[in-house]
């Protein structure tokens, strides 16, 4: 009979130490405001991320085969947001899993801010448009213009 009384004694102490833990984080300060920068407008990316000024973003959610990369932010406000960079692009030949990668100089805008639907008080993009410089992916034209999930 001693076992099951020490078994509740045992869980009832491990219940106020947790008790306790959680009415302490409880009362912890709220975080400081987010910076300046963070109130302009975001980059939503596939896990539903803030992102502010990415140096990387995949435009390919499901496969990956399209990524920015190396991208350098010359402008980023309420309205609109400009980079330089490289669309990684899979050729998919013959299947994409076999195919290869082909990098694609790039400028990327992003503008049309919104409410975003997740977090009505922050702003997002919901447009992207990149202009390509020279070669660029069978199929696209010099200007590929794609709204943004929100």
């Amino acid at each position: 009979m001693r076992r099951p009384v020490l078994g509740t004694v045992i869980g009832l102490g491990a219940a106020l130490l947790l008790t306790a833990g959680m009415t302490t984080a409880s009362a912890t300060p709220p975080t400081p405001a987010a910076p300046r920068a963070a109130r302009h407008p975001v980059l939503v990316d596939c896990l539903w991320h803030q992102r502010y000024r990415p140096a990387d973003f995949i435009l390919a959610c499901g496969d990956g085969n399209s990524r920015l990369a190396g991208m350098h932010w010359v402008r980023w406000n309420d309205n609109s947001a400009v980079a330089q960079g490289v669309n990684w692009v899979n050729d998919c030949k013959p299947y994409c899993a076999a195919g290869t990668f082909h990098r694609y100089p790039v400028t990327v805008r992003l503008d049309r801010p919104t409410a975003w639907k997740k977090h009505p008080d922050v702003q997002q993009f919901t447009r992207l448009s990149m202009t390509y410089s020279g070669a660029r992916p069978e199929g696209f034209t010099q200007v590929m213009t794609i709204p943004l999930w929100y």
